[in-house]
Formats: C-alpha cells, structure tokens, sequence
C-alpha cells in the first residue's frame, strides 16, 4: 500500500452542535474542491446533537475532541489543522458556507503573490434577524474590505508554510479574536494578508433572542476573549501590533469599568439618599440613552450597553486563567475517514483484480464527484 501525496488543499470545518447548518456546510466545501486536489476535515468539538452523525454520511474525515473542557474557538482550528495535510489549508465554521469558485481564486492569488500568508473573501451575514449579526452586518470595519488586511474573520485560505512559520494554526486557549491573534503572529513575522473582491462564505449565524446570545457566549466562555488576547500578549513578539487591533475595543471597555466606579463612588460623593439615588439613577442611564439615539433604536442601544457590560466582566476570568502551551497537541480521535477504510480495501483485493476501490465507487455516486479522490 503506498502512502498518498499531499493534496493541495484541506478545508477544515470547524463545528460545535451544528446539525442545522453542517450538511450544507459540508456539501459546500466539497463543491468548492470541484477539480482541485483537496480534502475536507470536519473538526468536531465533541458535539452532543447529530453534527457526527449527518457528517458521516460524506466521504470527508471527522476528527473530535476527547474532553469537552478542552472546547474553544481557536482549540477547533487547530484541532483540524492538525489533522489537515494540504499545501493550503481553508478554515471555515460549521454555520457558513462557501462559495464555489472562491478556494480556487484564493489559491491562484497565494501561488502569485508569495509573501501573503492567507486570503480571505467578502462575508455576507444571512442572519439579520439577531442584533449582534445586524450590526455586524452594517460594520465599517476595514478588515473586512477588499485589500491588505490585518485579520480574516470568518476564515479564509492560508498557506501551509506561513502557518508553519509561526507555530501553530489558531491559539487554543482562545474563546474568541483566534483570527486576530493569528494575523498578528503572521505579520510580525512579514507575511501579509489579503481580502479579496470575491464573495467567500455565506454566515448563518445563531438566530433568536441576542440576550439569550450573550448568555450562551457568557457561557461558551466566548465572552472571555478580551481578558485571553490581554494574556497572550503578555512578552510576546507580536503584542505592539495586538495592540493596535484591540485599542478601540480594550479602550471601550475600560470605560465602562471608569462607569461602574462613578456608580459605586455616587452615593460617597452625593449627600442625602434621594440626591445619591438621583445621580445612581442619572449615570445609570446616561449611556443607554446615547447608545439608543446614536443606533436609532432603543432596543439596539440597550442590547449595545449590554453587551459592553458582559464583554467587560468577563475581562477577569478571561485575563486570570491558566494557559497551556498552544503548540500542543489536542486530545482527539478520528471518528469517520472513508479513505483508510478504501485503502485497507484495496489492500485486500487482489492486484489482478478489476473491482473498483470502494471509496471512488461512493464518491462517484454523489453529484459532488469530481473531487479527486485518490489524491
């Protein structure tokens, strides 16, 4: 039995309990490898719901995390990057899904421009419904324009060997900003990156109630990410440029600790209960107000302050937590891969024999075909 060349691309789908999303997710991953040498890898994060189960039913590898605390954002890139064997290496979620020409584009963009380590497209947010998605939606945010840009969110296609370069794919100690960090470590080393003028992923995001959202996030420890970006940065290379992402961000929150002190030094400052109750009262509200009149919408304005408070909270925990050495190996299991199962397949029919290996036989089946399957 010989041992298969790399393939050129590995499409690493990240997924938590994402059974509504993930046949779509998978089925457009395998649509956009349509003639390319690649794989897909379904990095599973020890779901509950059917996520395993629907994957299952596609010729892709499944890979999953063996204990639940090991769960976050940036443990699910690296957990599939790990197991991933591509030149190129496309990190998407399990709730996206690709568009058909963009792997392909982003390679030929990478293998013209040699210094840039991974290129990302235009993200379309199909959720509109929840507050979070509708401002992020309407976000100016220049990382997400067409050109040199400091982070991809949301995934797009890096190179192998810049990834290499710096260590690992994505921080596992991170519940949130992984992307973030990654391009800092990338561009101190020199590498850049590029948004290109090519839808990418169409996002589905969690829909429903967005306070529910926060308290998920609170939960999932996503909420945690500031205080974890604050502790990666201690004595590292990449920090100044950190910094430069997390300025705004870091700064608002920091004022809204500036606010809780002005609620907590009220009363000692304002004499008599009902003038200390008036000035509590005041504060309190003051920037609910501004926020609704700035979002024209007091719903958004209460959800926005709402948010700065949790995502200030959770500074702490986020901040005081052990880290482990992200370079680390993930405790993991494959569960699924269809391609051992052919090759111990063919091993066992005899060389003369003119039966067809079992894995091309399920892979021709499928209306997704002309993915190479023997690469």
């Amino acid at each position: 039995m010989t041992a298969r060349p790399r393939p050129l691309v590995s499409v690493v789908i990240k997924a938590l309990n994402e059974e509504r999303h993930i046949a779509s997710a998978i089925e457009s991953a395998l649509a956009a490898l349509d003639g390319i040498d690649g794989e897909v890898v379904l990095a599973d994060s020890a779901s509950t719901d059917h996520t395993v189960a629907i994957a299952k039913n596609y010729p892709i590898k499944i890979v999953c995390m063996n204990r639940i605390e090991d769960r976050s954002c940036g443990a699910g890139g690296q957990l599939g990057y790990q197991y991933s064997g591509g030149d190129y290496v496309c990190l998407m979620d399990g709730d996206m899904r690709l568009y058909p020409d963009f792997v392909a584009a982003a390679i030929r963009y990478l293998e013209q421009n040699p210094k840039v380590a991974g290129v990302g497209g235009l993200i379309v947010e199909r959720e509109k419904q929840s507050f979070e998605y509708a401002k992020r939606a309407t976000s100016n945010d220049p990382d997400l324009r067409p050109g040199e840009v400091a982070r991809l969110d949301c995934g797009g296609v890096y190179r192998r060997t810049a990834i290499e370069s710096v260590g690992y794919l994505t921080d596992c100690n991170l519940h949130s900003a992984e992307e973030m960090e990654l391009g800092a470590r990338l561009r101190e080393k020199g590498w850049t990156l590029a948004r290109i003028n090519r839808p990418a992923i169409d996002h589905y995001g969690h829909p429903g109630n967005a306070f529910r959202l926060l308290r998920q996030r609170w939960a999932s420890r996503l909420a945690f990410g500031m205080g974890e970006i604050l502790r990666t940065m201690i004595g590292a290379r990449h920090s100044r440029l950190m910094l430069g992402q997390i300025k705004r961000h870091a700064l608002l929150l920091a004022a809204v600790h500036v606010w809780w002190l002005c609620l907590l030094a009220a009363p000692l400052i304002v004499r008599g209960p009902l003038p200390a109750a008036g000035a509590m009262a005041m504060l309190g509200l003051f920037p609910f107000a501004v926020m609704s009149a700035r979002c024209r919408s007091i719903s958004l304005g209460i959800y926005s302050v709402t948010a700065w408070n949790v995502y200030a909270l959770g500074i702490w925990p986020g901040l005081l937590q052990r880290r482990v050495d992200p370079r680390q190996w993930i405790d993991s299991s494959v569960v699924w891969d269809p391609r051992s199962s052919a090759d111990h397949a063919d091993a066992a029919v005899n060389s003369s024999s003119n039966e067809a290996p079992r894995m091309t036989k399920r892979i021709a089946a499928s209306p997704l075909a002309t993915i190479e399957s023997g690469s």
